[in-house]
């Protein structure tokens, strides 16, 4: 019987929600303990999004972070306020947030998508690596040295972080987060929010946390407007995917230290393979990250599979045989049909696909229906995928 749990193998990153939200409830606060008694004017239209919500106050905005695990208790609050507007009373645990975020500190390729896609690219003043950005904009402004390097994820210079008082460092939890780095920061008065993104189930709540970054950069009309011409061509795609006949099988991945890990069901991937009109062997099985898998388990589905996708670093045929001979028995391999993941690598080893693409979801979907099934978009040009050869 195979062990489940949730690892999220696309995004590079791993959960631990729960304690980085009761860290972060922690963080710089609102004295007050009184009710607010502003008058609410709105909330943002979130349609897919489970993660997040955005309330409209008269002086100020609310954003609400969820955990991702329905518990009401792990939701954590940000007053956004313009410079000089005095702070409402009644949220105590709330971090307060200038705005609009003039020097932001990102620390995931998709925190870099989201704020190209709102067009505030420039704000991007910390990365926790400089190595693996595709943003044109961004790498202009490492190479004007406008850029600093600040530490991925677990070994975040605190000392550089508090030196640059950016207006917001966007962070993700991982494994081994220590939570101490966070309080340092925000003790110092530097707001820490936290994107649970990857949580999302489907491509289009993924894609959606756009609202999020234009309500830090008060750009929401324009991020509406955007977001909601992809979101329409992401539907008429999906209804293109609906009526295929045919519903190919597939594959998933490569073994990473002896672990195959496969999209689990409830993950946004798999939204993805369905919108595709594809048939996933693990499609049942719940979970928004990944299943880890003995290559003997996945090896009687893969020599049967008409496809075979995401296979990581590699860019050949050969590549793939030469790390395991038995991958040249599976049946996608035989009939030249592994696409990968990698068509917008740069320069510099950067791909395109975890940044833009995240934002972009219409664009990876028009990929995969023309990949499974060429006749339904004769015309569509390959965008993030290739096929090795």
């Amino acid at each position: 019987m195979m062990k489940k749990i949730n690892y999220p193998s696309f995004s590079r990153i791993f959960p631990c929600l729960i304690v980085s939200l009761l860290l972060i409830t922690s963080c710089k606060q609102n004295h007050s303990g009184q009710k607010h008694t502003s008058a609410k004017t709105g909330s943002a239209e979130i349609k897919y999004a489970k993660g997040f919500n955005i309330d409209y106050y008269d002086h100020y905005k609310l954003v609400s972070i969820y955990s991702g695990m329905g518990a009401k208790p792990d939701t954590v609050q940000y007053v956004l306020l313009a410079k000089g507007v005095k702070a409402p009373e009644g949220y105590k645990k709330a971090q307060l947030i200038e705005i609009p975020v003039k020097s932001l500190v990102a620390m995931s390729s998709m925190h870099i998508a989201l704020a190209d896609f709102v067009g505030a690219a420039d704000a991007i003043t910390g990365l926790g690596s400089l190595k693996y950005v595709s943003s044109e904009t961004v790498r202009k402004n490492i190479a004007a040295g406008k850029v600093k390097e600040v530490g991925i994820d677990g070994t975040m210079n605190d000392e550089v972080l508090i030196s640059m008082k950016p207006g917001l460092v966007m962070v993700m939890g991982s494994p081994d987060a220590k939570f101490s780095k966070y309080e340092t920061l925000s003790g110092a008065g530097v707001p820490v929010m936290l994107n649970s993104e990857w949580l999302e189930t489907t491509p289009l709540g993924r894609a959606e946390w756009v609202k999020l970054m234009a309500a830090l950069m008060d750009r929401e009309k324009f991020v509406n407007t955007k977001f909601d011409a992809l979101e329409k061509e992401y539907k008429r795609l999906a209804a293109i995917g609906a009526k295929a006949v045919n519903k190919p099988s597939l594959i998933c991945g490569m073994p990473y230290k002896g672990t195959w890990y496969v999209p689990d069901g409830d993950s946004y991937m798999v939204q993805f393979l369905k919108d595709a009109g594809t048939t996933y062997n693990w499609a049942n099985i719940h979970g928004k990250g990944s299943l880890p898998l003995s290559f003997e388990a996945v090896a009687p589905v893969a020599l049967k599979a008409d496809f075979w996708l995401n296979v990581g670093t590699v860019d050949s045929k050969n590549d793939i045989k030469a790390i395991d001979s038995r991958y040249a028995e599976f049946k996608p391999f035989k009939d030249n049909h592994i696409f990968n993941f990698n068509k917008k690598v740069n320069d510099i080893g950067s791909n395109d696909y975890w940044e833009s693409g995240a934002v972009n979801p219409q664009l990876v979907l028009g990929d995969l229906i023309r990949i499974f099934h060429p006749e339904l978009l004769p015309d569509h040009q390959l965008v993030y995928y290739k096929q090795l050869n």
